[in-house]
């Protein structure tokens, strides 16, 4: 059992009927892939020349900043404002759109490979919770 997993099932407050797995599956994911995002931007970056990968950069700071929100806000119960599924979503889009850009330069940047496969995983587990909201 994850650490994620123990936190969400031991929090006192309700989930409202929302499957403890899902929850967890999806924080961990948001968390993996913004470290794998932050990484594999710093590593672009450390090409010889990153001049062609400057929009794979910015989508990979983009996408770990979503993901690190998203993460933080489904640590915390409840959703007075009503955007989790909204963030689910965001944060879905960020991830595809970074995997697509990633993608792009999978063939000769293997970091790229790796960031791309982990916004597809983080945007999947994002789309799952969504729907477990309904």
């Amino acid at each position: 059992m994850t650490n994620a997993l123990r936190m969400v099932q031991t929090h006192p407050a309700d989930l409202g009927g929302l499957d403890p797995e899902a929850i967890a599956a999806c924080l961990e994911e948001c968390v993996s892939c913004a470290q794998t995002c932050t990484a594999c931007a710093d590593a672009c970056l450390s090409e010889p020349d990153p001049a062609p990968m400057v929009r794979c950069i910015k989508l990979d700071q983009d996408c770990a900043a979503v993901c690190a929100a998203t993460a933080q806000v489904l640590s915390r119960r409840g959703d007075p404002a009503g955007i989790v599924a909204e963030l689910l979503a965001l944060c879905e889009k960020a991830c595809r759109a970074c995997a697509e850009e990633c993608e792009k330069h999978a063939r000769h940047h293997e970091h790229c490979a790796v960031c791309a496969e982990a916004c597809r995983s983080c945007a999947d587990a994002c789309r799952q919770l969504r729907l477990h909201l309904g």
